[in-house]
């Protein structure tokens, strides 16, 4: 429990000194790109690095990538009478898990170092939607334009469920081809551009091809990835804020609400679908407890520019995640 203890402590700690005017406002962006681009990376090369990896675990891979899906999905359609911006921020911070930031700490505390073996090949399959995937089928499936806040495109009507378009739909079939495939160049873009999504792909393809980066390289890095949880978490803190309105109270406890649903479905689904020991799937079922990404928070303030209520919510299922995982450690 010293290591959750520790892990929740830095959020505070974040939070509390953006309180009393240590950090600014937007100060949270520089650690951003920090962790996006130089902390994450580094801890995710040298777990594939320092580990030993099982080509069947790529089935744990698998139930993560289901388990990111299906929830973004499932908002997608139970909000479908909600304003967009609001349909935006349940999709955004509903679905996804923070894996190595968050979850990691807790399984080698609760079940030890073994445990670190599973999270990070859950972790590649839900690296595909949390590092990426939320956004692109968000701003697809709601018509919002990446380059644009999403406040310059509802316009005058803030009840609109979904984006109106900018120009209507050509009856031209060039003019619809070249469309569709302006859509698949903003939507590879927007992976292609993901520095962890990238790293995660390159080191599942040299697992596949049995190759594992050397040890140099996993020393060096050490240092780097041993910053990731600080800046991360430090983060979060500078990016949390009390919710503001009845609606953010609203929105903040339907997140909980439903992640916590979707968490005790996909941990009764671990622990007796998946075809490995009591150790493995205890793993993934302490994963399916897990708060958002902080890819949430950070896809969050691009769209909406409210990463602050998100990174509440996420600290909220943080804890509630802990004492789920508790009880779970307890029960199995």
């Amino acid at each position: 429990m010293l290591a959750v203890a520790k892990i929740l402590a830095i959020i505070l700690i974040g939070y509390a000194l953006k309180r009393i005017g240590l950090f600014g406002p937007d100060n949270y962006k520089v650690l951003q790109k920090v962790v996006l681009n130089i902390t994450l990376p580094a801890a995710i090369v040298s777990s594939f690095a320092t580990g030993r990896h099982d080509l069947g675990l790529l089935w744990i891979s698998v139930f993560g990538l289901v388990c990111a899906t299906i929830p973004l999905v499932t908002m997608f359609v139970v909000s479908r009478r909600m304003p967009v911006a609001r349909r935006a921020f349940l999709m955004l911070n509903g679905a996804g898990f923070n894996v190595g930031n968050f979850t990691l700490p807790i399984l080698t505390t609760f079940i030890g170092p073994a445990a670190a073996l599973p999270a990070i090949m859950f972790d590649v399959g839900n690296s595909i939607m949390m590092s990426a995937g939320n956004y692109v089928t968000t701003a697809a499936l709601l018509n919002i334009d990446s380059s644009r806040p999403l406040a310059a495109q509802v316009g005058s009507d803030p009840r609109a469920t979904v984006v109106p378009r900018a120009t209507p739909r050509s009856d031209d079939p060039d003019a619809r081809r070249l469309e569709r495939r302006a859509f698949a160049r903003t939507i590879v873009r927007n992976f292609v551009t993901s520095v962890p999504f990238d790293v995660y792909m390159v080191m599942t393809v040299l697992m596949i091809a049995g190759v594992k980066p050397p040890m140099p390289v996993a020393d060096f890095l050490a240092p780097i990835s041993g910053g990731n949880t600080l800046c991360s978490m430090l983060m979060i803190g500078m990016m949390m804020d009390l919710p503001g309105s009845r609606r953010d109270v609203a929105d903040a406890l339907m997140i909980l609400v439903c992640r916590f649903g979707f968490g005790l479905l996909f941990a009764f689904a671990a622990w007796h679908l998946l075809p490995f020991d009591a150790m493995t799937r205890k793993a993934v079922v302490f994963i399916c407890f897990a708060p958002a990404g902080i890819f949430s928070a950070i896809f969050t303030d691009k769209v909406l520019g409210n990463a602050r209520l998100s990174g509440f919510c996420l600290t909220s299922m943080g804890l509630a995640g802990v004492a789920a995982m508790a009880v779970a450690n307890a029960v199995l």
